[in-house]
Protein backbone atom coordinates (compact mmCIF):
# COMPACT_ATOMS: atom_id res chain seq x y z
CA UNK A 1 0.00 0.00 0.00
CA UNK A 2 1.43 3.36 -0.98
CA UNK A 3 0.55 6.64 0.54
CA UNK A 4 0.90 9.99 -1.11
CA UNK A 5 2.23 12.87 0.92
CA UNK A 6 -0.10 15.76 1.12
CA UNK A 7 1.46 19.14 0.62
CA UNK A 8 0.19 21.69 3.05
CA UNK A 9 -0.33 24.52 0.66
CA UNK A 10 -3.18 26.85 0.12
CA UNK A 11 -4.59 27.45 -3.33
CA UNK A 12 -3.27 30.99 -3.75
CA UNK A 13 0.20 30.39 -2.32
CA UNK A 14 3.02 29.71 -4.81
CA UNK A 15 5.28 26.76 -4.11
CA UNK A 16 8.78 27.56 -2.94
CA UNK A 17 11.60 25.38 -4.20
CA UNK A 18 13.74 23.99 -1.42
CA UNK A 19 17.39 24.83 -1.56
CA UNK A 20 19.86 22.07 -0.86
CA UNK A 21 22.20 24.62 0.70
CA UNK A 22 21.00 26.58 3.66
CA UNK A 23 24.02 28.90 3.75
CA UNK A 24 24.99 31.14 0.86
CA UNK A 25 27.75 33.71 0.95
CA UNK A 26 28.15 36.87 -1.03
CA UNK A 27 31.46 37.54 -2.73
CA UNK A 28 32.55 39.88 0.07
CA UNK A 29 31.42 37.47 2.76
CA UNK A 30 33.39 34.69 1.12
CA UNK A 31 36.50 36.89 0.97
CA UNK A 32 36.18 37.82 4.65
CA UNK A 33 35.63 34.18 5.60
CA UNK A 34 38.68 33.13 3.62
CA UNK A 35 40.81 35.86 5.19
CA UNK A 36 39.66 34.96 8.72
CA UNK A 37 40.38 31.28 8.15
CA UNK A 38 43.84 32.06 6.74
CA UNK A 39 44.66 34.37 9.62
CA UNK A 40 43.48 31.94 12.31
CA UNK A 41 45.22 29.03 10.58
CA UNK A 42 48.49 30.95 10.42
CA UNK A 43 48.18 31.90 14.09
CA UNK A 44 47.58 28.24 14.94
CA UNK A 45 50.59 27.24 12.84
CA UNK A 46 52.74 29.81 14.64
CA UNK A 47 51.52 28.58 18.02
CA UNK A 48 51.97 24.87 17.32
CA UNK A 49 55.00 25.04 15.02
CA UNK A 50 53.27 22.97 12.32
CA UNK A 51 53.12 24.94 9.10
CA UNK A 52 50.92 22.29 7.47
CA UNK A 53 48.04 23.32 9.74
CA UNK A 54 47.64 26.66 7.97
CA UNK A 55 48.07 25.08 4.54
CA UNK A 56 45.43 22.39 5.05
CA UNK A 57 43.01 24.94 6.53
CA UNK A 58 43.60 27.22 3.54
CA UNK A 59 42.88 24.57 0.89
CA UNK A 60 39.86 23.25 2.79
CA UNK A 61 38.33 26.68 3.25
CA UNK A 62 39.00 27.53 -0.42
CA UNK A 63 36.88 24.56 -1.46
CA UNK A 64 34.12 25.19 1.07
CA UNK A 65 33.87 28.90 0.31
CA UNK A 66 33.75 28.25 -3.44
CA UNK A 67 30.89 25.80 -2.92
CA UNK A 68 28.80 28.08 -0.75
CA UNK A 69 29.26 31.39 -2.57
CA UNK A 70 26.45 32.74 -4.72
CA UNK A 71 27.06 32.45 -8.43
CA UNK A 72 27.07 36.23 -8.75
CA UNK A 73 29.94 36.47 -6.23
CA UNK A 74 32.22 33.93 -7.87
CA UNK A 75 33.91 36.49 -10.10
CA UNK A 76 35.57 38.24 -7.19
CA UNK A 77 36.22 35.02 -5.31
CA UNK A 78 38.47 33.39 -7.91
CA UNK A 79 41.17 36.05 -7.42
CA UNK A 80 40.80 36.22 -3.67
CA UNK A 81 42.66 33.15 -2.23
CA UNK A 82 46.26 34.34 -2.75
CA UNK A 83 45.40 37.84 -1.56
CA UNK A 84 43.62 36.54 1.54
CA UNK A 85 46.56 34.27 2.40
CA UNK A 86 49.04 37.10 1.89
CA UNK A 87 47.15 39.55 4.10
CA UNK A 88 46.54 36.88 6.74
CA UNK A 89 50.24 36.04 6.70
CA UNK A 90 51.20 39.70 6.95
CA UNK A 91 48.89 40.34 9.89
CA UNK A 92 49.90 37.15 11.70
CA UNK A 93 53.60 37.96 11.32
CA UNK A 94 53.15 41.55 12.47
CA UNK A 95 51.33 40.37 15.58
CA UNK A 96 53.69 37.52 16.50
CA UNK A 97 57.17 38.61 15.36
CA UNK A 98 59.40 40.52 17.79
CA UNK A 99 60.69 43.04 15.22
CA UNK A 100 60.16 44.18 11.65
CA UNK A 101 63.01 42.20 10.14
CA UNK A 102 61.74 38.99 11.74
CA UNK A 103 58.23 39.72 10.49
CA UNK A 104 59.42 40.22 6.90
CA UNK A 105 61.66 37.16 7.04
CA UNK A 106 58.90 35.04 8.54
CA UNK A 107 56.44 36.24 5.93
CA UNK A 108 58.77 35.39 3.03
CA UNK A 109 59.54 31.96 4.49
CA UNK A 110 55.85 31.23 5.07
CA UNK A 111 54.89 32.29 1.54
CA UNK A 112 57.73 30.24 0.08
CA UNK A 113 56.84 27.14 2.08
CA UNK A 114 53.15 27.46 1.24
CA UNK A 115 53.52 28.19 -2.49
CA UNK A 116 52.30 24.78 -3.67
CA UNK A 117 49.38 24.93 -1.25
CA UNK A 118 48.52 28.40 -2.57
CA UNK A 119 48.43 27.07 -6.13
CA UNK A 120 46.34 24.09 -5.03
CA UNK A 121 43.81 26.25 -3.17
CA UNK A 122 43.52 28.75 -5.98
CA UNK A 123 43.17 25.99 -8.56
CA UNK A 124 40.51 24.28 -6.45
CA UNK A 125 38.57 27.54 -6.17
CA UNK A 126 38.82 28.10 -9.91
CA UNK A 127 37.75 24.54 -10.72
CA UNK A 128 34.73 24.70 -8.43
CA UNK A 129 33.74 28.13 -9.76
CA UNK A 130 33.95 26.87 -13.36
CA UNK A 131 31.92 23.83 -12.41
CA UNK A 132 29.25 25.98 -10.80
CA UNK A 133 28.75 28.07 -13.92
CA UNK A 134 31.23 30.95 -13.68
CA UNK A 135 32.73 31.84 -17.02
CA UNK A 136 35.55 34.36 -17.49
CA UNK A 137 35.00 37.19 -19.90
CA UNK A 138 36.75 36.06 -23.05
CA UNK A 139 35.51 39.05 -25.05
CA UNK A 140 38.00 41.28 -23.23
CA UNK A 141 40.87 39.09 -24.42
CA UNK A 142 39.53 39.03 -27.97
CA UNK A 143 39.22 42.82 -27.99
CA UNK A 144 42.78 43.10 -26.68
CA UNK A 145 44.06 40.82 -29.43
CA UNK A 146 42.30 42.90 -32.09
CA UNK A 147 43.71 46.12 -30.63
CA UNK A 148 47.24 44.68 -30.67
CA UNK A 149 46.83 43.68 -34.31
CA UNK A 150 45.90 47.26 -35.20
CA UNK A 151 48.85 48.73 -33.30
CA UNK A 152 51.51 46.31 -34.51
CA UNK A 153 52.48 46.87 -38.14
CA UNK A 154 52.70 43.83 -40.37
CA UNK A 155 56.18 42.85 -41.28
CA UNK A 156 57.06 41.71 -44.80
CA UNK A 157 59.89 39.51 -43.64
CA UNK A 158 57.48 36.87 -42.37
CA UNK A 159 55.51 36.66 -45.59
CA UNK A 160 56.76 34.47 -48.39
CA UNK A 161 57.69 36.03 -51.64
CA UNK A 162 57.47 33.91 -54.78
Amino acid sequence: MTQARATHQTAGEPSRPRSSRSITLTGRGAAVTLFAACFLGLLAATRTGWSAVADVIFVTVCGVVACYTRTSGLRGLVVCPPLAFFTGCLLAQVLTAPDTFSALTGMLVTLGDSALWLFAGTGLTLAIALGRGWRPRISVLIDLRAALREIRPRSDRWTRRP
